[in-house]
């Protein structure tokens, strides 16, 4: 076939502008990694050894060379480029709804236009653009939220009528669009001559690449990477990258010490034509039409088009697949529904003639974001795979960032949606993930409205409570694996309305949440939050004291009993973690951290906590069942069932004991709610978890209690102005930068992690702010809700985004909360950013392309009354992690 013909082509060229090329030029069409000498044997060690001769191999490889890194090795276990990265569809796309895709996306593109001035390698860079099309207003509303990103990252975009469309492309059938999106700067590639250009640079570099060796399995000694065994003979190395692609996950569990990566492959199909009888100008945009779940470019004058199927095929769940990707077989029957999308969008291909049709596995992930990152098991064991067919538009961005990680020991921008340590091990059974990609591959396409859910792989973490909960008419959605409610429908409800209540505007929900507010504002309420991640740090001596003391930035040598919040903060004070941490008695802690936390936190720990055995650090998640009382009547339902005084003076705030309730006994209470509002969170061991709950339950009858959900205690904590960490939060915000200097213990007589940095911003101010934002002129029953993500003006300027919102019950209005920055107008640079600069602006919230006038606040509505208090108000400091 052509693509073949091409493919044989470019390697001809690339081997003639590579003399020492180190490898096999002879008899390319063998597949067997035997009938093949070797004439240049591999190293015995290397610093670096990469798995994967594809886009995202290449590209660490030649990003790790720039950095200045020359002892690399790149085995690829077929040839160069022969993966998925030999019929990815050559899209470069830059529409993406997640800033840091957004971000790689954007640096390909420039990295791909250079490249063969760079390297002479043919790449078949087009500057094309692309039109994404509308067929109803949700999509429409959609393109616009990725179009006011694209905007203010300085991506040219705008939003165009249907027949702008045409003008654009004249084949698109435009009777059912009401718009579309274009971007001009959007590209097309041969994806594989990208690859082989990076990896000429590279090897220019000093890079060498191995090609028809197989890697069996990595060696782990004393928790690193010591070496790679491969089919001839071993390397050893300090650090190793898996860039396998679909192989990912086999490779991960090949090793004594399995490390999980939770991808899965699927069958991806796209046709390819003849040229036109007259051919298509290769400038012609490419046309995504999600609706109709189609892409469509042009390829050599005629079209390749494909698109995700409603139901797509996995494949190799039982194993070990090929080592190069041979097409698969033709599947028209599968492709149909896919061919009349395309024939309705351009009516005017019907009497073209059709060369093939590709068939060609790519691997999905668990929750459609690709996988970067440093194994939780294994120092030194890089991933980066999954990249769910955008390997071409994410490839050049996500090398860079997996260089910079394995250089610098971390990325320059904020990966944590990306890391692979937000998976524990429970994503990667086979089942799992056989079944989320059938849901993964056609989400691609599907509309995504605020707050939406995966439906496959659910039910799998519970709290005991859950079939009690679920009976009562609770309605789940899912964080890491754990199930929790997001609101009860009441008795006599339209149960069905409620399962679609999938909008961009006012929800059918709304009252339901207002209720529960409400009820938590004058009466109590009971929260499951069961999921929270929960350590216990202990020691035989001093040592649990002095590890945490290094490890965090506010003083945890407070009395026993005491509950302190305080951020895990990284070299550059950023938040690695946010926590509340009890003091159990004077050698343990107890410490409490948000959900997705779990390996995160947990690798955290392992890597900088003394290798000590008088040091024990115990994941008890699993334990303990967790139940938050809110409320002002918390006081009396807990009293009651304990037999103990609960009031201030007994129990003040941020305290913790034991106690018995109901029966029970041995139940940790913490006066502290993540909300801001008065009450308890019940940490009860999981056999007691029913018996509390119905004890709670009917003593709690008289008081008016009720079941509520992580709505209503979202809209709680965004009204008090409480930051949540991988939302508000990351490796990239300080405690200087929101607000939270009273949670930092500068002077607290030893060194922490972080403390420099923080020292630094508090004598030269910060160069971005923690702010809330109170929506104007936002009518909430009409207007488009914002979401996250959405961009701040100030004065007319861009400078930042939204980083959550909610709607608050008792302001009335939309709260947002965002960070601002302080561009200077003719460099971009940051400047600082003081608390009059926040003060004196006129701000706007940008929502899908309209702007709504904005109030600007540093302090929540309810410390207009405690400012003076303010340092003692620790409720306030009760920033929730959800």
């Amino acid at each position: 076939a052509a693509g073949m013909f091409l493919r044989l082509l470019s390697d001809v060229q690339w081997r003639a502008a590579n003399p020492k090329w180190r490898g096999v030029t002879s008899s390319r069409r063998s597949t067997s990694t035997t009938a093949e000498p070797h004439p240049v044997s591999l190293p015995a060690q290397a610093q670096v050894v990469i798995c994967g001769g594809g886009i995202t191999g290449t590209s660490v490889a030649y990003h790790l060379s720039k950095m200045g890194w020359k002892d690399i090795v790149l085995i690829e276990q077929g040839r160069l480029a022969a993966g998925s990265t030999r019929f990815c569809a050559g899209i470069v796309s830059t529409a993406r709804p997640l800033s840091i895709e957004l971000k790689m996306a954007h640096y390909s593109n420039k990295l791909y236009q250079q490249l063969e001035q760079e390297t002479g390698v043919q790449t078949g860079y087009t500057k094309t653009g692309s039109i994404s099309l509308a067929q109803t207003q949700d999509r429409l509303i959609s393109l616009k939220r990725i179009a006011a990103s694209l905007n203010v990252t300085g991506i040219p975009c705008e939003i165009i009528t249907p027949k702008q469309a045409v003008q654009l492309h004249p084949l698109i059938n435009i009777h059912d669009l009401v718009g579309a999106m274009y971007v001009p700067e959007d590209a097309l590639v041969s994806s594989a001559n990208v690859s082989l250009a990076l990896a000429t640079a590279a090897s220019r570099n000093g890079v060498q690449i191995h090609e028809r060796t197989s890697v069996s399995h990595v060696t782990v000694q004393r928790g690193r990477v010591t070496g790679v065994e491969t089919d001839r003979g071993r390397i050893q190395c300090q650090y190793f990258v898996n860039c396998a692609g679909q192989w990912a996950y086999e490779l991960g569990h090949s090793g004594e010490e399995p490390v999980h990566i939770p991808l899965h492959a699927c069958e991806h199909f796209y046709l390819l034509t003849h040229p036109l009888k007259e051919p298509l100008s290769s400038s012609l945009p490419t046309v995504v039409d999600p609706d109709g779940r189609i892409y469509i470019r042009n390829w050599q004058g005629g079209i390749l088009s494909g698109g995700f199927e409603k139901n797509p095929k996995p494949l190799f769940t039982e194993g070990r697949n090929q080592l190069e990707i041979q097409n698969l077989q033709e599947d028209w029957d599968h492709f149909g529904p896919l061919l009349s999308s395309l024939l309705r969008r351009m009516p005017g291909l019907e009497a073209l003639q059709i060369m093939q049709l590709v068939n060609c596995p790519e691997a999905f992930t668990a929750d459609m974001r690709c996988i970067m990152g440093e194994s939780p098991t294994a120092r030194g064991y890089f991933v980066l795979a999954g990249m769910n067919s955008a390997g071409i538009s994410y490839g050049g961005g996500a090398g860079k960032y997996l260089a910079e990680w394995i250089v610098n020991g971390y990325p320059s921008e904020n990966v944590w949606p990306l890391d692979l340590k937000r998976f524990g091990t429970l994503q990667s059974s086979r089942t799992f993930l056989r079944h989320r990609v059938m849901e993964v591959m056609p989400l691609m396409y599907d509309l995504k409205v605020p707050r939406w859910d995966f439906q496959t792989g659910r039910q799998l973490r519970t709290s005991p409570l859950y079939d009690r909960l679920d009976a009562q008419g609770a309605r789940w959605m899912e964080k890491h694996g754990f199930e929790r409610v997001k609101y009860f429908v009441p008795p006599g409800s339209d149960l069905l309305d409620l399962d679609h209540s999938k909008t961009f505007y006012k929800p059918d929900w709304f009252d339901i949440v207002g209720a529960e507010v409400k009820c938590c504002k004058e009466a109590v309420c009971v929260i499951d939050m069961s999921s929270f991640t929960k350590f216990e740090i202990s020691s035989t001596g001093d040592e649990a004291l002095e590890s945490l003391q290094y490890l965090f930035s506010n003083d945890l040598d407070v009395p026993v009993g005491h509950v302190v919040h305080t951020g895990m903060l990284n070299e550059k004070g950023g938040y690695e973690n946010d926590c509340s941490i009890a003091r159990l008695s004077k050698r343990s802690f107890f410490m409490i951290s948000p959900t997705d936390q779990q390996v995160h936190c947990w690798t955290w720990l392992k890597n900088h906590l003394p290798d000590d055995s008088n040091l024990t650090l115990e994941d008890v998640t699993w334990k303990y069942t967790a139940l938050n009382l809110i409320g002002p009547r918390a006081v009396d339902v807990l009293s009651e069932l304990s037999y103990a005084p609960m009031t201030a003076e007994h129990f003040p705030s941020l305290f913790c004991k034991e106690m018995s309730v109901g029966y029970a006994n041995g139940i940790r209470v913490m006066s502290i709610t993540h909300t801001g509002e008065p009450g308890f969170v019940l940490y009860i061991p999981i056999e007691y978890a029913l018996h509390v709950y119905n004890e709670v339950m009917n003593m709690g009858q008289k008081y008016g209690i009720r079941n509520a959900g992580y709505y209503a205690l979202r809209s709680l904590r965004i009204e008090k102005f409480f930051a949540f960490w991988g939302q508000d939060l990351d490796a990239f915000t300080t405690p200087m930068e929101c607000g939270r200097e009273f949670q930092v213990k500068l002077d607290k007589g030893m060194e922490f992690v972080g403390q420099e940095a923080l020292l630094e911003q508090k004598q030269n101010g910060v160069c971005k702010r923690f702010t809330m934002f109170i929506l104007e002129d936002h009518d909430t029953d009409m207007d488009v809700w914002p979401w996250w993500g959405e961009p701040i003006f100030r004065n007319g300027r861009y400078v930042g985004k939204t980083t959550s919102s909610a709607y608050s019950y008792t302001l009335e209005r939309h709260v947002c909360l965002g960070f601002v920055h302080n561009f200077d107008e003719k460099t971009g640079e940051e400047l600082v950013v003081t608390t009059d600069f926040i003060n004196q602006g006129e701000y706007e919230i940008d929502i899908a392309g309209q702007r709504f006038q904005a109030k600007a606040k540093l302090y929540p509505f309810s410390s207009l009354f405690t400012q003076r208090r303010r340092k003692d108000e620790v409720e306030l400091s009760g920033y929730q992690r959800e």
